[in-house]
This record gives C-alpha cells, structure tokens and sequence, in this order.
C-alpha cells in the first residue's frame, strides 16, 4: 500500500475508534481531534460555508491588506499553477478564501469540493487542511491526501504559510498551493514559506514613517516626554522595559503581558488578552489584580486601560529583527538575534511570535546560503541541531575539505535520511527580490 493508502486507513480508524494509528503525524492527529471537536463531518457530506456573498466579498477583498501583494503572488505562485495542473490561494486571518486562482481544469475540481472564493477554510469549518491548520498554529504547514481531515479533499495534497503584518507581528491572512503529487514535496512547502516572507517584505515597505508626538494643543512634545519605550525580550526569560531614562526588569508574567501589548500596538481588551497569556481561563479578576501590579511598576503615564494599551510607541528587539528580515537584511537581522523571545514562555501570543520570528530567520539564512552566516547559525544553541542547516553548510563548503565532511557527517547523524533541499535557490531569488 502505497503512502496515499496508508494515510487513508489510519484516517479511517481515526473516524471510526477515535484512535490514531502509528506513524500518524502529531501535527495531523492533533488537527483530527480538533476537527472532531468542533464537529466537522469526516465524510465530506457538509462542505466549508461560504461567510460572504459576491457583492460584499468583493468590496471586502479591496480593503484587505493582501490586496497590494496579490500581483506578488501571482507572480511567485500563479505562473506554475497554471502550468503544473494545481491552484493558489489566498485567505484571511478567519480561514476565508479571498482569491483562488490556477489551473482551470483544477479549479473545476476544487470547486466542487467548494475551495472557491468566500468559502471559510478554517480548521474549525473545513477540518484539517493546509491554510486552516496553518492558521491555526500560526505556521507553514504541508497536508497531504488522507492526513485531510474531510474525505472530499484525500485527492489532494496542500501547503500553506501565514502572513504577518510587518507592523504588529498579527497574523493577517495564509496563502496555499493545492494541487496533486507535487505539491506533497519539500519545493512547495518552501515556495508557499518564500511568497510569505516577501509580501511581508513588500508589505513593509509600504509602511508609514513615523510621526512626531503631539500634545492636546497640536505642538510636538519635548524628546523626554514623547520618548518612544524600548522592549527587550530576546534571549531573556524576563523582558527589560526602558522609558523615561529607567530600566524596568520585568517579571516573566509581566513580560509576557508587555510582549503582547506591544504586538497588540492599538490595545487589547482584557477577554482577548486573557486568551493571549494562557490556553486555560484566566479569572477576569486575577487579570485585573496582574494588570494593577504592571501599573504600580511602570506608571499610568505608560499603561492604559479599557483597553490595556501601551500608551507610547514601542520598539522591540524581536521586532527589529524582523523588519530587517522584511527588507531582505538578513545579515544584520542574524547579528541582531541572540536567542529565542522569552524563551520560557508558554503564553500562546509569545509561542505564536517566537516561533514565527525563529522560523522566518532560519529560512532566510537557508535561502541566502553564505557561508558565514550558515556557520553562525549551526554554533548557536537554537541551530546546533538543525539538521537542514548543516546540510546546507556542508553543501557550501569546498570539495574535499574537513569542514564539509564534518558538516555532513553532523547532519547525517542528525537526520539519516534529510536531502539538501531543491528550493533553497529559488528562496535566495525571492529574498533578492525583495532586497531590489
């Protein structure tokens, strides 16, 4: 029984015992309870709504930032759908697709699956899938035939990434390739990861400069008064909050309280926040109290509520890194990275940044391929067991040197089986891109 079948019968135990077969992905089993859990039928009989009419759907998708990056996409993504047989898609942060663009003979079969124009694709709706799983976890997944939770799409195979507003680090909307065979290979989960980064970076680019602050008659503030707060919260289990000429050592808690404060730059209120911190409910009134102490420690002239907002502008270490990623300075953002955000956190908004921001850095050190860089990422402590890296370095390195037999030897025994990606050169052309 081939990989395709194999998927299938564990996918049919699943739906008939609740019980996972070996060899299933925990990625993908994860995804099928959830699926269960939030009633998604398995045999592909109720198919994704469709949340807009055409009307209202086209008047929304002229608003949505992803809007100014679809001529991006098809560029990156929409020539080898028409000519490979398979689709691309763009949704929203909801799971709802805006455009589904590709082969037309494909495009006839997605449809009757409805992966068209204004269907919900969520995980909660339209159960495991690429975009919907994608964001659900806040990553670049690759779902392929019967790992599908709905037995209407086992024909086919999906890879997704999220995109992120370069301003906030907030998930905005997820871009896929759907399709056949090819798209269940590393190259496709690479392209989807490669057209994210670079409509960040085109999305960056676009950004406002920053204004002068102003005071209630209209004038610019003294430089002590409109003095933007500094957050740094890399590589530290407790965030260091400066302002005002004061150094705030923060606890872990309220670190993780300013972190999402600061990717939450137009306030939070305390229902969002709650879930933000904790996948368990937090009493409103504990929240209040952790809040009460925040004040005590940073002022009122810094921490607002109704709602829970920063009230200066705020520049942080990991947002830093990844405007510099944005405009394709990878270099300089590798330089700018001593360890992962809060590393000790569990809260789900610090998971969701720290390793969004660690994956974005990998993969763009991957893609440029120098050699320097690729070495200063393997003797970290985050990429010494990063068995791609190593490849990658010991494919970089001269012929028949002991270095390049020590960097393949390391990734062999990491991983027996990896192969040097074939993407990695269409990744390095993608950053180019977005350096140009």
């Amino acid at each position: 029984m081939d990989a395709s079948g194999v998927a299938r019968g564990a996918h049919e135990r699943f739906v008939t015992s609740s019980r996972v077969a070996p060899g299933v992905r925990d990625l993908v089993a994860d995804s099928w309870r959830r699926s269960a859990t939030s009633g998604v039928f398995a045999d592909g009989s109720r198919p994704p709504p469709l949340s807009r009419g055409r009307a209202e759907l086209a008047e929304y998708r002229r608003a949505h930032p992803l809007a100014s990056v679809l001529p991006l996409f098809r560029e990156l993504l929409g020539s080898g759908a028409a000519d490979d047989g398979h689709v691309f898609a763009v949704g929203d942060a909801d799971g709802t697709l805006l455009w589904v663009e590709g082969d037309p003979a494909a495009l006839g079969r997605a449809e009757r699956m409805h992966f068209v124009e204004g269907a919900v694709w969520s995980e909660a709706q339209a159960g495991t899938n690429a975009p919907g799983t994608a964001l659900q976890l806040a990553h670049a997944v690759q779902i392929v035939t019967g790992e599908h939770y709905s037995s209407s799409v086992h024909a086919w195979s999906c890879a997704a990434a999220p995109v992120r507003d370069p301003g906030t680090g907030r998930v905005i909307g997820v871009v896929d390739l759907s399709g056949g065979a090819t798209i269940a290979t590393p190259p496709a989960l690479a392209a989807v990861r490669a057209a994210a980064l670079a409509a960040e970076a085109e999305l960056a680019r676009a950004l406002p400069a920053p204004t002068a602050l102003t005071g209630p008659d209209g004038r610019p503030l003294d430089l002590p008064q409109a003095c933007a707060v500094r957050l740094s919260a890399l590589a530290r289990d407790g965030a260091v909050l400066e302002f005002g000429g004061q150094a705030h050592r923060l606890s872990p808690r309220h670190s993780e309280i300013v972190v999402a404060l600061a990717l939450e730059n137009r306030g939070v209120h305390g229902d969002r926040l709650a879930v933000d911190l904790s996948e368990r409910e937090i009493p409103a009134s504990t929240l209040r109290a952790e809040m009460t102490r925040l004040r005590a420690v940073l002022g009122p002239a810094l921490l607002g509520s109704r709602p829970y907002a920063l009230l200066r502008p705020v520049r942080t270490d990991f947002g830093e890194v990844a405007a510099l990623l944005a405009a394709g300075r990878v270099a300089e953002a590798l330089a700018r990275y001593p360890g992962p955000l809060l590393p000790r956190s569990e809260a789900p908004v610090v998971v969701e940044q720290r390793r969004s921001l660690e994956q974005q850095l990998r993969g763009a050190v991957l893609g440029v391929g120098d050699i320097r860089m690729l070495r200063g990422w393997v003797e970290t402590a985050w990429g010494a067991d990063d068995p791609g890296a190593w490849l990658a370095l010991a494919h970089r390195l001269p012929g028949g040197s002991a270095q390049r037999a020590a960097a393949a030897a390391r990734a062999r025994a990491l991983d027996p089986a990896l192969a040097l990606p074939p993407q990695v050169g269409r990744h390095a052309a993608v950053l180019q891109r977005a350096r140009s």
